[in-house]
């Protein structure tokens, strides 16, 4: 019996060394993989690829950070497979897409894992989508879009840019009429200057880097930012949560809107050592306020509007809080 016990304390003794095993001495000399759920070379891909060339020098121990990409099903294959199959010591950090919380909540088949018991490490920039329409339609605020229609292009039902004024229009009443089937943003913007529709809903940093002059002209009007709070750009901009007129209205609305709060962010498993998953949090704190990384940020024309993962924790938290009644409502108004 004593020697079977002391076999047992000795097979154990490793991996208790490894859990006390100090974040420098464990990371020295180690590689993280970063997994990027997205395609190389768009706009997500950019961003994980700075994090990957600035983050190492931040954690104690100088890990190697390589990123790899693992598109398919919206990134949710890299989220499961980052949830379910990667080592849970703080040897992984993925970016992925954005709504990974939203499509628990909605029982996405392609979700499996849960959102919240992933460790967030942090936000480099929001994703604020915004519904923008032409300065010559004669829907010119939001208040007006409850009386006037504005023909909005959109690519398709379970787009972003149909859904969130869908759901506008399905919780609030305000009459925009989408017209699915363009191919993507670009094509959108183009049959606005045809005037086949009269706006589009895309993000905000789409529209900057394709049609500055649109903003800085006023040759479109801003009448609503998806997120939970406005941008510093947007300040006279109001949120979708800001036109409720009930709690329900604002939970739903605040729920549908916190991907684009939730933005561009890293994540790991869960699992990680708590001291682990904390010097990841202050290793991207860091960087994000790191010259180097700041500077090749603004080479790169991308926006930086961090957000530390203990308040991405608890965005991610209170969409898993929705209540199942909330839930089901928000469900018949989502697209299959």
């Amino acid at each position: 019996m004593r020697t079977r016990w002391l076999l047992a304390v000795l097979l154990l003794a490793p991996c208790a060394i490894a859990q006390a095993q100090p974040v420098e001495s464990f990371y020295r000399g180690k590689t993280i993989n970063l997994i990027i759920g997205y395609p190389p070379a768009g706009a997500n891909d950019v961003y994980a690829r700075l994090v990957a060339r600035h983050l190492g020098r931040h954690i104690s121990g100088n890990p190697a950070v390589v990123p790899r990409n693992l598109p398919g099903a919206g990134s949710l294959l890299a989220a499961s497979r980052i949830f379910n199959a990667e080592p849970k010591d703080g040897t992984t950090l993925g970016l992925l897409v954005p709504t990974i919380p939203l499509d628990e909540k909605l029982d996405n088949p392609a979700a499996k894992y849960r959102a919240a018991d992933f460790n967030w490490i942090g936000r480099i920039a929001p994703a604020p989508n915004i519904t923008f329409i032409m300065a010559t339609s004669a829907v010119k605020t939001i208040g007006d879009a409850f009386d006037k229609v504005a023909v909005l292009g959109a690519t398709g039902r379970s787009a972003a840019n149909s859904i969130y004024p869908a759901i506008l229009n399905n919780v609030l009443g305000t009459r925009f009429k989408i017209v699915n089937g363009y191919e993507g943003s670009a094509a959108a913007m183009i049959a606005m200057e045809r005037g086949e529709v009269e706006g589009h809903s895309s993000t905000y940093d789409s529209v900057k880097a394709v049609h500055p002059d649109w903003i800085t002209d006023k040759r479109v009007n801003i009448v609503v930012q998806y997120s939970l709070r406005r941008h510093p750009e947007l300040a006279d901009v109001p949120t979708s949560g800001e036109l409720a007129r009930t709690g329900e209205q604002r939970a739903i609305l605040n729920a549908v809107a916190s991907s684009a709060e939730i933005g561009k962010f890293i994540l790991s498993t869960p699992g990680v050592p708590a001291d682990r998953a904390t010097a990841l949090r202050r290793a991207f704190d860091g960087m994000v306020k790191d010259d180097e990384f700041v500077a090749e940020a603004r080479k790169l024309r991308i926006e930086l509007l961090p957000l530390a993962g203990e308040e991405l924790q608890q965005i991610v938290r209170s969409v898993q809080d929705l209540s199942p009644e909330l839930t089901q409502k928000i469900k018949a108004m989502y697209p299959n």
